[in-house]
């Protein structure tokens, strides 16, 4: 059996988590196995090497299957643009902007192209971990269905429902997504994963007992709550962080738009930085946190992100910060964001027009249809040397500056970003600069700080998949499932 499918109960119910999990798994019996997830909706992404664009936790499940990133192990991507429209990406890459309306009429297109781009994994790689999306049982999107059970029953493939203890209600998550399926999908469920239990198992054994009772589906493993676990989310913003010994203050304001704030997981994880996220409220204008350094980061809707800056007065408290001596970095949107203006003619992300930017840097941004998707090495002239860095471009504008300027990054022979003449701002357009090690150290020179060198976060990174992957083979009935695999390849 090629394909095997994991869907949860809810969102973040660790469908990712699993399907990292068992690629490395199979990797290591010998497997050659490929992620796949046929639909995500996320603001994070990763360029691929023949240059298109997918989810990021489809990236992450790549490097746990040691294999490289391919356009076919995401081949629809969603990134909202509003509440009711979002980019839509297909086999890497941008096609057009859509309403939700829109898109569901869309849907038999796309479709076409998760199929094809399935065939070909499932013609070159041993076994396929297909990551469903949000819940089999949001009963208003079954019609069309490509990222659930509608592709299950078209590929054809089992389905393991996973579910997150830790939230609560567990047995009404497993029983009543069950009883919202159709009977052919019921029979497709071939067993349950429960995610992150903590406590004694022996108190949780009747629960199960009474689960493959009720149901006729075994439990197929009760996976621990595995703390401080040092995996790029997908798109959810993790905040946990120990900053009892941080040297350097780092804060990052959130925005409705916000992207790629994986950005900031190698900051978050090293023992001397405190990076906090910022967050706006609808009763009361909230002030940003004191800090060493502001970053404003990626923003899938730049204007509209900017507009919310200025709303919270955001702007006036870092023009306040800079006074004070701080520091300002702004990534991709956010670095268009410091100059003095961003337009937006074609109406790419918005309504047509031109927003004033912060005017803190002598630049100007224009957004364009053709969309820069690149893995890029670079050298960074943050502090007092230059380092090596490598990371990611992913953008529509294209920034430029009548006056002259010390860049912040040198690719070659041509420039990109910009460091103020003062030494005190800084902007560029590449994503995953901080994941290396010698960049945390220079971008801590660059405020006036000395931290000691961490790991690369890569190497974090590999050692996170290790023990989430130790951890699942053993409370995993991996016999179980092979044997379920096999089963159903016979009744096939």
């Amino acid at each position: 059996m090629r394909t095997l499918m994991i869907q949860g109960t809810t969102s973040d119910a660790g469908k990712s988590t699993l399907v990292t999990a068992l690629c490395r798994i199979y990797a290591r019996q010998g497997m050659h196995v490929a992620p796949f997830k046929p639909q995500n909706m996320a603001l994070n992404s990763a360029v691929t090497e023949d240059g298109g664009e997918i989810g990021r936790a489809q990236a992450v499940q790549a490097k746990a299957a040691n294999v490289p990133l391919s356009v076919h192990f995401n081949p629809v991507l969603l990134k909202p643009q509003s509440d009711k429209s979002a980019q839509i990406i297909v086999q890497g890459q941008a096609l057009d902007t859509m309403s939700a309306q829109d898109y569901q009429h869309y849907k038999r297109v796309a479709k076409a192209a998760v199929f094809e781009s399935h065939q070909i994994l499932e013609s070159h790689y041993d076994r396929v971990v297909v990551e469903g999306a949000g819940s089999p049982a949001e009963i208003n999107l079954r019609e069309g269905d490509i990222a659930n059970m509608g592709f299950a029953e078209q590929a054809d493939c089992p389905v393991i429902l996973i579910a997150d203890i830790d939230k609560g209600g567990v047995f009404a998550h497993l029983v009543g997504t069950l009883d919202l399926l159709s009977k052919s999908e019921q029979a497709r469920v071939v067993g349950f994963v429960i995610n992150r239990f903590r406590g004694d198992i022996k108190i949780l054994e009747p629960g199960l007992e009474w689960l493959e009772q009720k149901t006729g589906k075994p439990v197929l493993g009760v996976l621990p709550y595995i703390h401080g676990l040092a995996i790029a989310a997908e798109d959810a913003v993790n905040i946990e962080q120990d900053a009892d010994n941080a040297l350097l203050n780092v804060v990052v304001p959130v925005t409705p738009r916000m992207s790629n704030h994986n950005d900031f997981d190698a900051l978050r994880l090293h023992p001397q930085i405190n990076l906090t996220f910022a967050y706006a409220s609808e009763l009361e204008k909230r002030p940003l946190p004191a800090a060493d350094l502001i970053i404003l980061a990626g923003s899938k809707n730049t204007r509209e992100d900017l507009a919310f800056i200025k709303e919270q007065g955001w702007d006036q408290q870092i023009t306040k910060h800079l006074r004070y001596g701080g520091k300002l970095l702004g990534i991709c949107g956010g670095y268009q964001m410091l100059g003095e203006l961003i337009s937006d003619p074609l109406g790419l992300e918005g309504e047509a027009g031109d927003s004033v930017g912060l005017g803190l840097l002598p630049l100007q941004t224009e957004l364009a249809p053709n969309k820069v998707l690149a893995n890029t090495t670079a050298t960074m002239h943050l502090g007092e040397q230059p380092v090596q860095v490598s990371g990611y471009e992913i953008h529509m504008g294209r920034t430029q500056s009548d006056v002259a300027f010390k860049p912040m990054l040198t690719i070659g022979d041509s420039k990109q970003g910009v460091v103020s003449a003062d030494n005190c701002i800084a902007g560029c357009y590449l994503h995953g600069l901080f994941d290396q090690a010698e960049a945390i150290t220079a971008l801590a020179n660059w405020c006036g700080v000395t931290v000691e060198r961490s790991q690369d976060l890569e190497t974090i990174g590999q050692r996170a998949i290790d023990v989430l992957a130790d951890r699942c083979e053993a409370h995993l009935d991996l016999q179980k499932i092979e044997q379920i695999l096999e089963q159903w390849n016979k009744n096939d």
